[in-house]
Parts: structure tokens; C-alpha cells; sequence
């Protein structure tokens, strides 16, 4: 049998060592040798023998944050030995390494897959206030290891070495060390009493030295159920800072 299809670049990309890799710019593949976590429903194929397990939230604490705050990643734990592929709608997928010390704001939403030694906690994104529906609480990875993160479409990276603002529902992730803050973008006038708004009513504002990546597709807000990423500050802001 011959076609296109067939070509070196749709065949399974091999490797010497366990882990995870992109298999293309759509799809992950873990060449598992013990245990990995990943976004529930994610997995698309495997081979080899390959055990899933529902996490929720991935603990008590966090299980307890994602009800309060919406914000969290849906998590099942891979087990076995074999080859597993994940995605998630077509998303592009990429991968970031972290290394101690460092420190990753990521929204829940754009998190596919990451190795056991890394940690994450719900926490609230400061200065956010009250003045978004989307982007007030993140998920915050530390650690050693890898983290598959999605976006929608080819983002960009952007070096925060000067003040940096960004629409928060397509910012994904940036450095946890950044200062964050909410910005009236929209000037205020005669216009907007008669409705006319630029739909850029507020954006997240990030200073200090790291970094921003921002993908060319905006995260709406869910009303409502366990992908709701909303809240304020006061009882929850209390409840969830460390």
C-alpha cells in the first residue's frame, strides 16, 4: 500500500530514553517507563500495558480550591510501561523544562500533560481584584521537569524587561516571579454610555524581568460548572494564599 500518508513525517517518532516528546506540532507522546500525569481524556492511542487512574484536581487541597475558584486541570495518573499520545483538540503543543528555582503561572485550560516531579498549586493572581472574569486564579508549577502546555494556534513569546500588557484571556502562562496587575485599557467617554466599547475594556499588566506567552486565540469565560475561571478577592483571596 502507498501514500503520502506514509511518510517519514507521520511515522512514530522513536527515541532511546523515556519521557515525553513532541510526536508533532499537534501531539504528544510519552514513552512511559513508570508514571506521568495527564489532562483527563487527553489520550488519543497507546501501546504496551499502560494503567489510567482519575485524579480530579490531584489532591484534597487543590480538589477543595478548583470547586471554590473554577481554576485547576482535571488530572488521571499513567502507570506502566509503553508509548501514549495525547491532545487536545488540535491544539499546538509545546514543551517547557523547568529547573529548581523556577516557578510557571499557567492557565489551567492549557495544561496537557507534566512529569511527577513537578508540583502545582491553585493560587490567586495578584492585583487581579475584581475586574475580569477570566485569569483570576492560575495554577503555579514548581520543580524539576517537563510540562506539555497547548495553545491555540503559533503564540508568542514575549520578554518582560519593560511594563507588558496583555488581554488575560490569551495570556497562557508566564514566570511566577512577575508582578501582576489589571490595567484599564478602554478610556472612558461620551461613547460608552451609548455603547460603544472597543471590547478591550481591561488588560493584565506584568513588570520585573521573565517572561509572557500569548497565543492568538482569546480563552472565553465559562459561566457556571467546574471550568468557571472566576472569583475575587476577600474570603477566597484569604483562603488561597500561602
Amino acid at each position: 500500500m502507498r501514500s503520502a500518508l506514509f511518510s517519514s513525517e507521520n511515522l512514530e517518532k522513536e527515541s532511546h530514553q523515556p519521557g515525553m516528546r513532541l510526536q508533532n506540532s499537534k501531539m504528544l507522546k510519552i514513552e512511559l517507563n513508570g508514571e506521568a500525569m495527564a489532562r483527563v481524556g487527553s489520550m488519543v492511542a497507546y501501546q504496551g500495558h499502560v494503567q489510567f487512574q482519575a485524579l480530579g484536581s490531584g489532591g484534597l487541597g487543590r480538589f477543595i480550591k478548583q470547586k471554590l475558584t473554577g481554576e485547576g486541570v482535571p488530572l488521571m495518573r499513567l502507570t506502566g510501561q509503553g508509548d501514549v499520545f495525547l491532545a487536545d483538540a488540535a491544539k499546538d503543543v509545546h514543551i517547557i523544562d523547568l529547573e529548581p528555582g523556577d516557578a510557571l503561572s499557567i492557565n489551567g485550560s492549557n495544561v496537557l500533560a507534566f512529569e511527577p516531579t513537578l508540583q502545582y498549586d491553585i493560587r490567586l493572581v495578584g492585583g487581579a481584584g475584581m475586574l475580569s472574569s477570566a485569569g483570576l486564579f492560575n495554577c503555579v508549577f514548581t520543580g524539576y521537569g517537563r510540562i506539555a502546555i497547548t495553545t491555540e494556534g503559533t503564540p508568542v513569546v514575549l520578554t518582560v524587561d519593560a511594563p507588558t500588557y496583555v488581554d488575560p484571556q490569551a495570556a497562557v502562562c508566564w514566570s511566577a516571579s512577575l508582578q501582576t496587575g489589571y490595567h484599564r485599557a478602554e478610556q472612558l467617554g461620551i461613547g460608552t454610555l451609548f455603547g460603544r466599547r472597543t471590547g478591550e475594556a481591561f488588560t493584565m499588566s506584568l513588570a520585573g524581568q521573565g517572561f509572557v506567552i500569548v497565543q492568538p486565540s482569546e480563552e472565553q469565560p465559562i459561566l457556571g460548572g467546574d471550568d468557571h475561571r472566576g472569583g475575587g478577592g476577600g474570603f477566597l483571596s484569604g483562603l488561597l494564599d500561602d
